[in-house]
């Protein structure tokens, strides 16, 4: 099993394009007055705020100064929807965004940072708009690309819903009419667009409900096209569940990693949980986790994949399919910083979504994509400590690929080691409402007395016994120990 090691490297970013940045230049647009949304109100399902691939360009000198060496975009390509996972061409950028032009000064900026590009990859469905299905709309059954969607019957209601839809759509949603994934020619063109984009430079795939493609060995070939131009090329795929079909070496590097995300918020959250923002989610919205059962969450996921695998999953807090944690654990600032630590401080790659680092809240889409604020609005304390996680990060090579190792789950504390060679990082969290006092044994650890990187704690160690001792107010520390 090979996973692009830039992976076990990388501090993802992730963007939606229409709500990171409007380019502040003056660029060749579509309209030089379209009706847009106003940036700072309440996103709508269908309103436009302008945000840009230009923008995302202006933008990459904090995207670098933050510490984050990768982003992942949600779709780009032309569409009539903000979010644009109704796809009318899979080659062109859409024009709101910039266009293809915009899309390749973009790259090329952000390779010159050393700045990894993951493209979002809707292949399980189409839209209305698109080309082979808006053909099939205009001329019925003499359509000659029939076979490309699985129609059951005449006529088609695309739009109205009092009538059979009579093809067969995502989820039964007609704008999203699906792929006959089992016609040849279907197949052969998504692989073009994989091959296409990766030719032209973009660092990898995020791939929309891959477990809705069932044809056989579709994903395989998938992978064996797109490693075959770049090796390196990272194919991740929104699982939400276990994922270790999809895991297998013939298919994804990783998964979006919301088995992560769950038990991370159940425990730092705990009661604060708003249920009604997680109870619809496919991620489960656990009952609040003491330190000990958060420990059973997570060695059991630790054992789900083979390390290699562990390495490259896409750990995540919050996305543009979830509220984001400030809002769900009711404005609880501690809860995100706990919970950032963590996935800081876990094996696979951290991502980000757009505005958390600077305390934007949001509940469900489409609050979850609030435009990013201004920057007298930032939360300069989260900023802070995102930025100093992401370079604790950066700095120790242990939080990336070394081995982890549960020392202590009690209570609401939990500490853990993260090992590789002679460096050992320590990092316990205290999510209680009140301090808390522990000792205990850390089996197969140095003796040294540790240094204190981040947070406040009171440390002892009794050298004889080999005990060591935490006074932990409501928060964190993270030591390390070599």
């Amino acid at each position: 099993m090979e996973t692009p090691d830039w992976v076990k490297q990388a501090v993802f970013y992730q963007i939606f394009p229409d709500r990171f940045a409007r380019s502040q230049q003056r660029r060749s647009r579509v309209s030089d007055s379209p009706p847009l949304e106003a940036w700072e109100t309440p996103p709508t399902p269908q309103g436009y705020k302008g945000g840009d691939l230009w923008g995302v360009m202006e933008r990459l000198d904090y995207i670098q100064d933050l510490g984050v060496n990768a982003i992942y975009f949600t779709p780009i390509f032309q569409s009539a929807s903000n979010h644009r996972y109704h796809t009318h061409d899979y080659y062109q950028v859409d024009p709101l965004l910039g266009g293809n032009q915009a899309f390749m000064e973009l790259l090329l900026a952000a390779k010159q940072r050393n700045i990894k590009v993951v493209l979002d990859g809707v292949f399980n469905h189409a839209s209305r708009g698109f080309f082979f299905f808006h053909d099939i709309l205009e001329n019925g059954p003499h359509s000659p690309w029939l076979d490309w969607f699985n129609i059951s019957d005449w006529p088609l209601s695309a739009y109205d819903g009092s009538k059979p839809a009579n093809y067969v759509s995502w989820v039964d949603n007609r704008a999203l009419p699906q792929f006959n994934h089992d016609n040849p020619d279907v197949r052969e063109y998504i692989m073009r667009i994989a091959e296409h984009w990766i030719k032209l430079g973009i660092d990898g795939w995020r791939l929309d409900v891959p477990e809705c493609v069932k044809t056989e060995g579709f994903w395989q070939e998938f992978r064996q096209r797109v490693k075959a131009i770049n090796p390196d090329a990272y194919i991740v795929g929104e699982i939400w569940t276990d994922a270790r079909q999809w895991l297998d070496g013939t298919q994804f590097d990783g998964v979006m990693n919301y088995l992560f995300a769950a038990p991370t918020i159940a425990f730092t959250a705990g009661d604060r949980v708003d249920m009604e923002l997680v109870r619809d989610r496919s991620y489960e919205p656990y009952p609040a986790l003491d330190g000990a059962g958060y420990g059973e969450k997570i060695e059991k996921l630790l054992d789900l994949y083979r390390w290699e695998i562990q390495l490259t999953q896409l750990n995540l807090l919050d996305s543009h399919d979830t509220a984001r944690l400030l809002t769900i654990a009711r404005g609880d600032k501690l809860t995100v910083e706990l919970a950032t630590l963590l996935l800081f401080t876990f094996p696979g790659a951290p991502s980000i979504f757009y505005g958390d680092e600077v305390g934007l809240p949001g509940a469900q889409d489409p609050d979850s994509r609030r435009g990013f604020p201004a920057e007298k609005d930032w939360d300069t304390e989260v900023l802070a400590y995102h930025r100093q996680l992401i370079a604790l990060r950066h700095k120790y090579p242990a939080l990336r690929t070394g081995k982890y190792k549960v020392l202590f789950a009690e209570g609401k504390v939990y500490v853990f080691a993260r090992q590789l060679g002679d460096e050992e990082l320590i990092v316990a969290v205290n999510v209680g409402e009140s301090a808390a006092n522990v000792s205990f044994q850390p089996e197969g650890l140095s003796s040294v007395p540790p240094q204190l990187l981040y947070g406040k704690a009171v440390i002892t160690w009794t050298e004889a016994a080999g005990f060591l001792g935490l006074q932990l107010g409501r928060g964190v520390v993270v030591y390390w120990d070599r």
